[in-house]
Parts: structure tokens; sequence; C-alpha cells
């Protein structure tokens, strides 16, 4: 269980987070949604260790991870930061096995597990074809696809995403969220997922962060956060929670 209580982060004097206390059990899909600026994406890079923390406590299974190396985090919690540049000379194979690097000895050596554990991740998120292919050839979704498959490969029981349906068409949105909940109830998989479309939040998670101004607003079920009530003061515009005996899910609309 990933436990994190009263997080606070600031940016120089701003605030970014204040008392942000959640838990993340085994095999849970938990999407953090909110309008921009609300600290969705800080929330990540604080559990990541790229912001330091001004306060409060993270833990996993009890282990205080503020107090680990980032060695020792990483192989407690694996990241699918925004997408960003990966280094254009890396091969996707090579880049993906950058997931491995919290296991390395001090040669640096790669054991047949490590490359079969990559081999694995590029074929869940359809990249295996790509393996020999630059990193500055290839688009910007499957640049995602390829820090998704990384992000396997390290094999932790945590499992961070940012945004990680960006740049991608919806046949590869639906294949890699589809993913991630099967790796979730299979192998008990924590996973903690910032999301814009609420649509899809209300299809792939199962429980709901709702972050307002660095504040968690409200943080429950499915039912219990996507509602007009809770939605439409959040985003600051009138939304309609549409339920339909034919869809399994609502459907979240703007007002007419």
């Amino acid at each position: 269980m990933l436990e994190i209580e009263n997080l606070c982060v600031s940016y120089g004097d701003h605030l970014a987070l204040s008392g942000v206390s959640l838990r993340l059990e085994a095999g849970e899909v938990l999407a953090v949604i909110g309008p921009n600026g609300a600290g969705k994406s800080t929330l990540v890079r604080a559990l990541s260790g790229v912001l330091p923390v001004h306060n409060g406590q993270v833990r996993f299974d009890g282990r205080d991870l503020l107090a680990q190396s980032s060695q020792e985090r990483a192989r407690v919690m694996a990241v699918v930061p925004q997408a960003h540049q990966l280094p254009p000379a890396f091969t996707a194979w090579d880049t993906v096995l950058l997931g491995r690097t919290p296991y390395l000895n001090w040669f640096g050596q790669l054991s047949p597990r490590d490359e079969d554990l990559a081999r694995r991740a590029m074929q869940r998120t359809s990249t295996l074809h790509l393996a020999h292919r630059r990193v500055g050839e290839l688009s910007g979704g499957e640049q995602q696809r390829l820090l998704l498959a990384r992000a396997l490969t390290q094999a932790a029981p945590v499992l961070l995403m940012d945004e990680p349906t960006a740049h991608l068409d919806l046949q590869y949105q639906v294949h890699i969220l589809d993913q991630v909940r099967r790796l979730a109830r299979q192998e008990g998989l924590s996973v903690l997922v910032v999301l814009h479309d609420l649509n899809l939040v209300a299809r792939y998670a199962g429980r709901v962060a709702l972050l307002v101004d660095g504040c968690l607003a409200k943080c429950g079920p499915v039912d219990e956060v996507l509602t007009e009530s809770v939605l439409s003061p959040a985003y600051g515009i009138p939304l309609q929670v549409i339920h339909s005996g034919q869809h399994p899910t609502p459907i979240i609309l703007p007002a007419p």
C-alpha cells in the first residue's frame, strides 16, 4: 500500500500542494483529476522525487520513501512522465532497457531477465517492432508508448502516470489503458494516473481524486466524484453527467 499523508510542496512562496492525503492499494487504479494548475503533475513529481517535499510523509508498506535513495525509490515507483523529448540517438530498445537501471550491478551488466522484461513490456505496448529504430525517427505517440514500456520494464509495484494518453490516437489510448488496468487486476500493480479526459477516467478508474488549487477537494469511487455537483464548481463550467442503460460508465459533457 502507498500512503500519502499531509503532503505539501512549494514553488518558492507558492504552495502548490497543501495537506494532500491519499492511499493507493495494490491492484487499484486511482485517477487524479482537476483543472489546470490544480497540482496534478506536481503530485507525481513530488512522489517520484523530482520535487522536494516541504512537509508530509510518503510510505510504501510502512517504509518511508522520502528517506530512501533515488535508486531505492525507483525499485518501488516507476514513472510515465508527460511527453518529452527522449534522447534522439538512442534506439527504442536502449531506451526501454533504461528501466532496469535501478537493478544493475556496478558494471552495468544486463541479465537475460532484464532483456526479457524489456521485451515483454514492448510487446504489451505494441512497440517491439520499433526496437531497432532511433528515437529521433519516432512520432510523439510512439515515444509516449516507449515511456510506458520503460516504466513497465522497471517492474516496480507502483506505477505513476502523468497524462499517459497524450499524443496517442484513440486506438492506442484504449490499448494502453486496457493494459494498465489489466496489470493492476492481474498482477496487483498500484496505479496512480493523471488524466484530463473525464470519460477515460469514468471508464478505467476505480477511484478518483479531485485536486483544486493544490488541495484534495474530494476522493472516492467514480460515481461519487464524477457528478455534476462536484465537477461543475471544480472546473468552473456547467457539466452534465449522463447515465445510460446502453453504457456501463457515465458520459461527461459540457452542459448545453
